[in-house]
């Protein structure tokens, strides 16, 4: 028998299950969790049951458990009602047939719940059937004291259809049937007529009510659970936002030091080659030479980018030997004289911090040559035992760090932002002194940590 749970009259209906699933705490709309309802002797219960709605249409199966003690339920009534009809037979008794009737009656009456669906689905409906039962078992107790036995499972049904006080008082009317019918029949009132019923009664008790505080906690571990779920969904999506936003901030940081960097050279050396024209070809051949080998530089850098390999300027030389060609090509292609020097004892550095330190370099002389109107620039690269250091010292028009100036929209913006976030991401730190007319000192500071615990950095 299944008594299916309803959604309460007046509610919204239930939203889709994709939408009740997609964050923790969420709750069931318009379903709230009271008491039992009808049925749940034999399925899974949680939710409230109306007195007259319908029941939903979505009611959780039968497990198999609960299903194998619904017909464990229905064998015993059936057993129980065919022992007292026979022993009526079998005895003689005068009213055997009369027994053997009513016997029959309250079996008929008890599987009208399984089969009525009013019965199956509304707890009133459930309450007005469970009474029946009880009616026609007081007439089959008054023809035969045998009948006090069906008094068992009749315990469980009150419990489990009924709330629990309703259900306590009808077990007790029950208990007090049984004892009394009993000792009609026999003529005579003793304890052990009274310790059987009361004993069955508790032992009825005690089992239901057990069966649901391990329903309830298992209900509170489920939910518990799909809370967990969702908070590990939720999660994994916070994460996979967080990883997309890292990439792309990685991603614009590498455009912005290599293929802008270098679109932004070619764009200003075409644009003096143009100046140049007519009146001195040679000086506008030499730009455009100038132009077309940043062109060439820049392939290859898209090329290392779109391979995520190192970048070209650090193959086959350390990182000193390319910072001093980055001062030599941009003295070849711009109005400016970098120079380079290296001081302390080299020492070998982790990929990712010549990467880093190269492309600070690269966006800064870019800034002193966009922005500046430097005439000359000095690279410093300086090994201090546990740190390596860069210095760009530059004597052009400088600015106030508390107001740095407006984000250039030809560069995107992401030039002192995208060294801090390169320097920061490997333990690093940028420092910039600088002041109107009086050029601008950059100071990058990465530690030195073994190969090994860098790669695990992100």
């Amino acid at each position: 028998m299944r008594y299916a749970p309803t959604v309460a009259v007046g509610t919204p209906p239930a939203r889709p299950a994709q939408d009740r699933t997609s964050r923790a705490g969420r709750r069931h709309a318009g379903c709230t969790f009271r008491r039992r309802p009808p049925g749940a002797a034999f399925r899974s219960l949680g939710r409230t049951v109306n007195p007259s709605a319908p029941a939903s249409p979505s009611a959780p199966a039968l497990t198999p458990t609960t299903r194998a003690l619904a017909w464990c339920l229905h064998l015993l009534v059936v057993g129980l009602l065919v022992l007292v009809a026979v022993r009526a037979v079998t005895d003689g008794r005068p009213h055997a047939g009369a027994i053997a009737a009513v016997a029959a009656a309250c079996g008929l009456a008890y599987a009208a719940g399984p089969v009525l669906p009013r019965v199956r689905l509304v707890r009133r409906a459930a309450a007005w059937w469970l009474a029946a039962v009880g009616a026609v078992w007081l007439v089959l107790l008054a023809l035969s004291p045998e009948a006090v036995w069906v008094a068992f499972p009749l315990y469980f049904l009150q419990l489990h259809l009924l709330s629990r006080r309703a259900g306590l008082a009808a077990v007790s009317l029950t208990a007090v049937a049984a004892v009394a019918g009993y000792a009609a029949h026999t003529g005579s009132f003793g304890p052990a007529m009274v310790i059987g019923p009361t004993l069955g009664a508790a032992v009825a008790v005690a089992v239901v009510w057990g069966y649901q505080a391990l329903y309830r906690e298992s209900e509170r571990r489920r939910r518990l659970i799909e809370e967990l779920t969702a908070t590990r969904a939720d999660l994994a999506r916070a994460q996979h936002t967080a990883g997309v936003l890292a990439e792309r901030e990685r991603l614009a940081r590498e455009i912005h030091d290599t293929l802008a960097q270098g679109l932004s050279s070619i764009q200003l050396l075409l644009r003096a080659a143009e100046r140049a024209l007519p009146g001195r070809p040679d000086a506008a051949a030499g730009h455009v030479v100038a132009a077309r080998q940043a062109a060439v530089d820049n392939l290859a850098e898209a090329r290392r980018f779109v391979a995520a390999l190192t970048p070209p300027t650090l193959e086959g030389t350390t990182l000193a030997g390319a910072l001093e060609r980055l001062c030599a090509t941009t003295s070849a292609r711009h109005r400016i004289t970098a120079r380079f020097r290296a001081t302390g004892t080299p020492a070998p550095l982790p990929t990712a911090h010549e990467v880093a330190l190269l492309r600070v370099a690269q966006s800064a002389l870019a800034n002193t040559v966009r922005h500046a109107g430097a005439t000359t620039a000095e690279l410093t690269l300086s090994h201090l035992g546990d740190r390596v250091a860069l210095d760009v010292v530059d004597d052009g028009s400088g600015f106030d760090p508390a107001e740095p100036p407006p984000a250039d929209p030809e560069a995107g913006g992401f030039g002192l932002a995208a060294m801090r976030a390169r320097l920061d991401a490997l333990g690093g730190t940028l420092t910039i002194e600088s002041a109107p007319g009086h050029g601008t000192a950059l100071a990058a500071r990465l530690p030195l940590t073994p190969p090994t615990e860098l790669e695990a950095c992100p």
